[in-house]
C-alpha cells in the first residue's frame, strides 16, 4: 500500500506512527498540493490531503478518524498584506495548496465582499507582497513572515467568523476500497502517533522550524480528531466551493 503523508510540522505525529506500526506500506511525504496530485493521478493509494480535492476524486474514502483541523486560529494559513482586506487588489495564491486557495477565494467573495485578481505563482513570491497586492502563504514557512507585514488574516479564524465552525484542511483519503482489517490497523497507528507526541516530537523536531514551541502548536492549535462538527464543517465547505 502506497501512503503519502503531508510534509509540515502539523503530520508529525501521524508519520511517527505509520513509522512505528507494523503496517506494510510504502511512506513518502510531500507538500499537500503534490499529495492531491499523487492520489488524484493513482501513484499512491492512500493519501493526506486538501480536502478541496475530495470531489475531483473518481472513488474517494475518508477512511480515519483523524484529520489536520483548527478552531479559530491555526497560525500556519495567512494571508499577508501591506493594506488592509477592503484595499486589496490582487491576491496570491500558494503553490503549496489547494484547500486554502479555494477557502480563500471563497471568503474573497461570500464574507470579505472583495473580488481582487487571483494569481497562482509556482515559485516564492514574498516579495511580490507590496501595495494592494497579498499573498497567501500555507505550512511552516508562514511563520517566518508573521511580523513582516501590518495586516496578517488567518484563514481558519475568518472561516470560524464567517460559519462559526472550525475547519478541516486535510483528511486520510483512499482512492479506491480499503480492506476493514487495514483500516483498522492505520487508525491505530496514527493514534499511537498522537497518544506518543512528545516522543514524536522529539524525534522529528529537527526536520522543521526551530524558533516556535512544537507541542503548543500541536496540542493547542492544531485538532486531529474529525468529529461531528468537523464533518459538518467539511461538508459545508465542500458545498460552498461547489456553488462558487
Amino acid at each position: 500500500m502506497k501512503v503519502c503523508s503531508v510534509s509540515y510540522l502539523n503530520s508529525i505525529p501521524f508519520v511517527y506512527g505509520l513509522e512505528n506500526s507494523p503496517l506494510n506500506i510504502e511512506l513518502s511525504t510531500a507538500i499537500p498540493s503534490l499529495c492531491a496530485k499523487k492520489l488524484i493521478e493513482g501513484s499512491v493509494d492512500l493519501a493526506l490531503v486538501p480536502v478541496a480535492i475530495i470531489p475531483e476524486l473518481t472513488y474517494s474514502k475518508i477512511i480515519s478518524p483523524f484529520c489536520i483541523s483548527a478552531t479559530g486560529v491555526v497560525e500556519t494559513v495567512c494571508l499577508f498584506s501591506q493594506c488592509p482586506i477592503n484595499e486589496i487588489d490582487t491576491i496570491l495564491l500558494d503553490y503549496h495548496s489547494r484547500t486554502s486557495n479555494q477557502l480563500i477565494q471563497l471568503l474573497s467573495k461570500k464574507y470579505w465582499n472583495i473580488s481582487p485578481k487571483f494569481i497562482q505563482p509556482d515559485t516564492e513570491f514574498v516579495h511580490q507582497i507590496k501595495d494592494h497586492t497579498a499573498g497567501l502563504i500555507i505550512g511552516d514557512r508562514a511563520y517566518q513572515y508573521r511580523s513582516d507585514f501590518p495586516y496578517t488574516y488567518d484563514l481558519s479564524q475568518e472561516w470560524q467568523k464567517y460559519t462559526g465552525l472550525p475547519f478541516v484542511f486535510a483528511c486520510w483519503v483512499a482512492n479506491s476500497p480499503i480492506d476493514m482489517y487495514f483500516e483498522q490497523q492505520f487508525t491505530e497507528a496514527l493514534q499511537f502517533g498522537i497518544s506518543n507526541l512528545n516522543q514524536a516530537i522529539k524525534e522529528k523536531e529537527h526536520q522543521f522550524i526551530t524558533s516556535i514551541d512544537k507541542r503548543r502548536y500541536l496540542t493547542e492549535v492544531i485538532d486531529y480528531h474529525f468529529d461531528r462538527e468537523k464533518k459538518q464543517s467539511l461538508d459545508l465547505f465542500l458545498k460552498k466551493i461547489q456553488k462558487a
